[in-house]
């Protein structure tokens, strides 16, 4: 093979990395960073900034790629040990490690380059939001509670949304921020309840593996309990009209829903209520709080 064909990507590399990173789970963060960031135009001008739009999705696409490709490449070794997970494209050879870390490198740049098209606060703190993307991975080897982790790296996501649109801090992000951190951190208790045998086996760290099924089981549905209550201040602080809380109740509906399907001794469909009702709950919020800043008055042009 000549240089140039080599450097040159193979489309069945990218399509390993899409793969390893789960490209299409960017449907969970990605809604509330859109809410931020809309929210955000509407109390400055009242009008959507298309070019800061794309951005804050660059960014937001970048950053968890990379997070996604440095938690596979980190766990690595977990995961092949682990039956669930060994088909993983690290652990099957599918990618190598080398060109995973090429592909992190890549997204953290492209999300740093974004982040420094913004203004400078956020290329000022582009940096900050890479730390807890590293530290996460890492977590379930020394706490049982690395679903913290995982949420403070999430909660990040609008609160850097607001701050790409408006250049200065705001507590309205932080509060819907704070929403979608307790909300990932909680349905990821119920995920790890999945792999309490083989995490106590190999000595992996986390709430279900220490405290038990049950305990992780009513960990989720505090948290839910605590991002409902985020989501309704973060609507009283924003001043939102019915279809935001039209979308609440859908929320409200969607948690209830899926704390009903899953339960300590029946995991049976478990990977229905982590997939598809909280995929459905950022869609379905983001969708009604769209509507609700258009009856409002925010102009797309």
């Amino acid at each position: 093979m000549s240089s140039v064909s080599a450097a040159v990507p193979q489309p069945g590399r990218t399509k390993a990395f899409l793969r390893l990173v789960m490209i299409e789970h960017s449907v969970f963060a990605l809604p509330f960073a859109y809410i931020a960031t809309l929210t955000a135009m509407y109390e400055r001008d009242g009008s959507v900034d298309w070019v800061k739009l794309l951005l804050v999705t660059v960014c937001m696409v970048g950053l968890r790629t990379f997070a996604m490709a440095a938690n596979r490449i980190i766990d690595r070794e977990i995961d092949a040990r682990n039956p669930r997970t060994a088909h993983r494209e690290l652990v099957t050879g599918a990618m190598s490690v080398r060109h995973a870390w090429t592909g992190a490198l890549v997204a953290v740049v492209v999300f740093l380059g974004a982040a420094a098209l913004l203004n400078p606060l956020c290329l000022a703190l582009a940096p900050v939001a890479v730390v807890p993307m590293v530290v996460y991975p890492y977590a379930k080897r020394f706490t049982d509670f690395p679903q913290a982790f995982l949420g403070l790296a999430q909660s990040m996501g609008p609160v850097g949304a607001w701050l790409a649109v408006t250049g200065s801090w705001s507590w309205k992000a932080v509060i819907l921020g704070l929403a979608v951190g307790i909300w990932i951190g909680g349905f990821d208790l119920i995920y790890a309840c999945q792999d309490v045998d083989t995490d106590r086996r190999i000595g992996v760290k986390s709430v279900p593996a220490r405290f038990g099924i049950p305990a992780a089981i009513w960990g989720a549905r505090v948290c839910h309990t605590i991002t409902t209550a985020l989501f309704v201040w973060f609507a009283v602080a924003t001043h939102a009209g019915a279809f935001f809380w039209l979308g609440l109740l859908i929320v409200a509906g969607a948690f209830g829903y899926e704390h009903s399907i899953v339960r300590p001794h029946d995991l049976s469909r478990l990977n229905r209520a982590f997939f598809q009702v909280n995929g459905f709950i950022g869609i379905a919020l983001f969708v009604c709080a769209l509507l609700d800043l258009l009856v409002r008055g925010l102009s797309l042009r």
